[in-house]
């Protein structure tokens, strides 16, 4: 099987954290002409939970397996716990004490399918996938009709 390069850039966003958030994504296609723009809002969540919800509904996007993907995101939170290799860490701990575990499960299983490698980017620094990424999370924050974020707990 070929593999494509995808540069995925992402961004979250809460209102009061806890409060009304959304994510925004736009997945490129290396070498082609091949953009797609994606975001959702919820009710009550966490900007950390948007910042990682957005990179593992990108890679559920991604339509065939062992795909190179580099994702851009200014989550220091997310981009660390990768790269840094705590989250495989938290893995080995059944997640103890730690939060999001149900989005880190998730996050896991859709890594795993793929090459990833995460590039971190200073957030609101003229960037222009991220800028557009910041604009489609506030955007989808702000809609009419939220979702739930079932897995978001206070604790």
């Amino acid at each position: 099987m070929s593999t494509f390069d995808v540069h995925i850039y992402t961004d979250g966003a809460a209102r009061g954290n806890p409060g009304p958030g959304g994510y925004g994504i736009v997945m490129e296609w290396v070498g082609k002409k091949y953009v797609k723009e994606f975001s959702q809002g919820f009710r009550h969540t966490t900007n950390n939970r948007m910042e990682l919800l957005a990179v593992i509904v990108a890679l559920k996007k991604l339509k065939h397996s062992n795909t190179n993907v580099k994702v851009f995101t200014d989550s220091k939170y997310v981009a660390d716990a990768v790269e840094k290799r705590w989250v495989f860490n938290w893995e080995r701990t059944n997640f103890k004490g730690k939060k999001n575990s149900d989005l880190w499960t998730e996050f896991l299983k859709e890594y795993r399918r793929h090459h990833v490698r995460f590039h971190w980017i200073k957030g609101h620094n003229n960037h222009p996938q991220n800028e557009r990424c910041d604009v489609l999370a506030v955007a989808a924050s702000k809609e009419s009709k939220l979702a739930i974020d079932h897995g978001f707990t206070e604790n």
